[in-house]
């Protein structure tokens, strides 16, 4: 018996019921052999962990565009933290951790530069449409490994397509779903006090007395609660998992708050335009000079069609990336006086 075997009998034997088992899986599209060491969503983990598009996403915004200091939350760190909340959850209610974590590392890989705004210019510009939900389960599908895509399992993909909007097949994958949420809303607290944006003490006192006054305590709040709970239901419907009546009240109201107070705030959005603009400028650039795409990309467009080979180019590039790609393209370069 291998290393794989012996988890795979430790999950059936310890997991829930209701968790999802790696020697259960659907598989993958293109069948591979076993690995004599990791399950499958050990190898689906390892396989983002280590592919492109996840070690760009530190160059990506969560919030704050182009944020001067080295504490501010990049997409990256967003992803570690919903990670973290995520796999805390599904330990203690014995779901299976590394489901749960594939889902977690590859959830925001279709993310556009600029966050948001990038994404909402995307969706304006592209006659298909544009959502980074749908752009994560595209990366790995089908851009990552030079277009040959990652080969994941069916529950990794299917939870990194849903954790927006959509329920998920499996409980691992709702699981990241509440933890996406969970670690956004209290990063960007954090880090708009930090920019002056907002104070503790800013936030309704109805809230901070059922969540808490930091973001450690909300956090543990929020977790502790969807814990408490366990699971409700059967896996795919809305109640999967929820949180304690108050808790979610709280929650809800922490959200509905952030949105008017930072996420709408002009202060935060004053570049916004900026970014739009020239996501724009990029997008009509690469439609008319289709030649200046890389190769792989060319070969996409011949597949798909140009607007979606732009799309995936321009949502692979960083900010910093796109900033200069900009700088290059429309910005004169100083002339050179030997």
């Amino acid at each position: 018996m291998n290393i794989r075997e012996r988890t795979e009998i430790y999950e059936n034997e310890m997991l829930s019921p209701f968790a999802c088992r790696s020697s259960e899986s659907m598989g993958r599209d293109i069948p591979e052999e076993e690995c004599d060491i990791r399950t499958v969503f050990q190898r689906d983990r390892d396989r983002i962990l280590h592919c492109k598009a996840f070690r760009r996403l530190k160059r990506k915004t969560q919030v704050f565009l182009a944020p001067e200091g080295d504490h501010y939350r990049t997409r990256l760190t967003h992803t570690l933290e919903v990670s973290q909340i995520s796999r805390t959850v599904a330990r203690a209610i014995k779901m299976n951790e590394d489901l749960t974590e594939a889902i977690a590392l590859g959830h925001d890989l279709g993310h556009t530069p600029f966050g948001h705004a990038g994404e909402r210019m995307l969706n304006e510009l592209s006659p298909y449409g544009f959502h980074h939900y749908e752009q994560s389960l595209r990366v790995v599908d089908k851009l990552e490994k030079e277009g040959k895509g990652l080969n994941l399992t069916y529950e990794v993909r299917d939870g990194i397509l849903k954790h927006t909007n959509a329920v998920a097949k499996t409980y691992e994958g709702y699981a990241v779903r509440f933890a996406d949420v969970i670690a956004y809303i209290n990063h960007d607290i954090d880090d708009s006090i930090r920019a002056g944006i907002l104070r503790e003490d800013d936030i309704p006192s109805k809230i901070t007395s059922v969540l808490g006054h930091d973001k450690s305590s909300r956090i543990t709040t929020l977790v502790n609660s969807l814990i408490e709970c366990g699971l409700n239901g059967k896996a795919g419907d809305e109640d999967s998992l929820k949180m304690t009546p108050e808790v979610e009240t709280a929650y809800k109201a922490l959200h509905r708050f952030m949105f008017d107070s930072v996420y709408t705030n002009p202060a935060c959005k004053s570049e916004e335009r900026k970014a739009q603009d020239m996501i724009a400028f990029l997008y009509k650039y690469y439609t008319d000079h289709l030649e200046r795409l890389p190769a792989m990309y060319m070969n996409l467009a011949y597949h798909y069609g140009i607007d979606m080979a732009v799309c995936d180019y321009i949502s692979g590039m960083t900010d910093v990336f796109a900033v200069e790609t900009f700088k290059e393209l429309f910005i004169p370069a100083a002339w050179m006086i030997k």
